[in-house]
């Protein structure tokens, strides 16, 4: 029982002013490091949403020409050569269906015309099949194919416009 308590002699805890600099510099380091690879994960997230909108238009596009091929799409102008003329045809649908029967249906093509995931409207850049195949301007006969109106380059160096 001789022991005699000492009061006020234990050390406190908490954190020193360096501790708390080494703290706060891991974190800004780490949070410089999660910021960009942040931007590098949304910009894949929108080129494989491009990818994939391009994929399904020119799909539609291709289904149009094999029906129109069959003889089941009608189509007013020899220009057309199979393809529709704009992209609200496939949209707004056609009839289809044999020439030579009146029983006709109304087929959608696209449910609408989708938004460009990198410039977030309705506009696509459209190429007739009498145009250059990398042609910028639209001879407006038909739509043979589409590419996104983005001026903008893909991770792979590649233009948008290009794909």
């Amino acid at each position: 029982m001789g022991r005699a308590r000492r009061i006020g002699t234990g050390r406190q805890r908490g954190l020193t002013y360096l501790e708390l600099l080494v703290a706060v510099s891991v974190v800004a380091v780490l949070a410089s490091v999660a910021f960009p690879l942040h931007r590098y994960t949304q910009r894949r997230r929108d080129e494989a949403r491009l990818r994939t909108t391009l994929r399904v238009v020119r799909v539609a596009i291709d289904q149009y020409k094999k029906y129109s091929d069959e003889g089941l799409i009608q189509q007013s102008d020899v220009e057309q050569l199979g393809y529709p003329r704009t992209l609200e045809e496939l949209a707004e649908g056609v009839d289809v269906g044999d020439p030579q029967s009146p029983e006709r249906r109304r087929l959608k093509f696209l449910a609408r015309i989708p938004l460009d995931p990198l410039t977030s409207e309705e506009r696509w850049g459209l190429r007739s099949y009498q145009d250059d195949w990398d042609s910028r301007s639209w001879g407006g006969e038909n739509v043979y194919d589409v590419y996104s109106l983005s001026d903008g380059r893909a991770l792979d160096g590649t233009s948008y416009a290009d794909w």
